[in-house]
């Protein structure tokens, strides 16, 4: 990754907060969007960068995180949709160069795909580590 990215980060919660304060760690510049302030105590006392409550859904709300001025938008609310339409419009409207969305249901990969979106799919990331963990099973000493 190269460094002194500014990146937006839609949603502060477990994952959101995690990447935030990693991002903000590593160095780069970074804006975190979430429609509740209080999803704002999960970033670290190091956060260095900026919060913005409100609608990720929501051009204004957006433009107040400079969405346009974002290298990498990445949408990791609980909902699908709604990182769906977030990166659609960073897409879109903002031209970020690269967006990325958290998608739960591994059906909808696909969508995002044709609109030039990154998906990450928990669900299909824990799927397919059960399934190596099946197929080449380790010793209990042997497990984290």
């Amino acid at each position: 990754m190269a460094s002194d990215l500014f990146i937006v980060i839609v949603g502060c919660g477990r994952l959101g907060s995690h990447l935030a304060n990693q991002l903000s760690r590593a160095g780069h510049g970074a804006v975190v969007i979430d429609l509740a302030e209080k999803a704002f105590a999960n970033l670290s006392a190091e956060y260095s960068g900026f919060s913005v409550e409100g609608d990720a859904t929501e051009l204004a709300v957006l433009q107040q995180a400079k969405v346009g001025k974002a290298d990498i938008v990445i949408a990791t609310t609980r909902d699908d949709n709604v990182n769906l339409m977030v990166a659609q419009v960073a897409r879109a409207e903002f031209h970020v160069p690269r967006v990325l969305a958290r998608v739960f249901e591994p059906r909808r990969k696909p969508i995002y795909r044709r609109l030039g979106i990154e998906t990450v799919c928990p669900t299909s990331v824990a799927a397919e580590l059960f399934l190596e963990s099946i197929a080449a099973p380790r010793s209990l000493e042997n497990r984290p």
